[in-house]
């Protein structure tokens, strides 16, 4: 571990860790783009993307418990490595999440994706990716509780799709296994907005020292919308 002082380290980290939510959200973009088109030739770089934001999160993982190890941080300090570490985690299951996307590709088609604003969907979660992060570097509570109400939207968008797919699926001539899929899409969109939410929560706690907690998770409130 370098002799530079303790705030350049955990600056340098931090860095990695933008750079890594840049890769992550851009390989989002992609998939959707490569589901859409059924390009399989952009699904392979996507799954190849993945596999270097595997061995960036493992790299910076390494890096941060090394700096653990050797600095011996305490306050603020353990926290924002700590929080780091958490991000880390949280990132390379986003990017786990789009990988799920493509392998989904051979039993979706486009009249069924029509049906759907998956490209808003992922979007929301992108945008709610991308403010997490600017939360952490910038340390703004603020921006991690807006990033936090922002989950509902997504959480709406989701339900929306689940009912929609249940009521196609009551037709005969329904092909189950393409609606299946796009709901499996949907799930996969809604769960990157719940690790943005995480990462947010983690900034809250990184500020304040506040546990956050989640309030009701989505199938509860899918069973609730169901009865209204």
């Amino acid at each position: 571990m370098s002799s530079r002082p303790v705030h350049l380290l955990i600056q340098e980290l931090s860095q990695v860790l933008v750079r890594l939510s840049e890769t992550v959200v851009e390989n989002l973009f992609n998939a959707l783009n490569a589901v859409k088109h059924q390009d399989e030739q952009g699904a392979r770089q996507i799954r190849f993307i993945d596999h270097e934001i595997d061995v960036a999160e493992v790299n910076l993982e390494e890096r941060c418990l090394a700096f653990l190890a050797l600095q011996q941080p305490v306050a603020r300090d353990l926290r924002t490595i700590v929080t780091i570490i958490k991000i880390n985690d949280d990132l390379e299951r986003i990017g786990d999440l789009v990988v799920h996307i493509i392998d989904r590709m051979p039993d979706i088609s486009s009249e069924i994706l029509d049906l759907f604003a998956f490209e808003d969907m992922g979007k929301h979660a992108a945008n709610m990716v991308t403010k997490s992060i600017e939360a952490f570097i910038s340390k703004d509570r603020m921006l991690a509780d807006q990033v936090c109400a922002l989950d509902e939207e997504i959480d709406v968008m989701h339900r929306s799709v689940f009912k929609t797919v249940t009521t196609l699926m009551k037709s005969p001539d329904s092909d189950v296994e393409k609606l299946i899929a796009a709901l499996s899409i949907s799930r996969y969109l809604e769960r990157m907005a719940d690790h943005a939410s995480r990462i947010a929560h983690e900034v809250i706690f990184l500020v304040t020292g506040e546990i956050v907690r989640h309030n009701g998770g989505f199938y509860e409130k899918l069973i609730q919308s169901l009865k209204e």
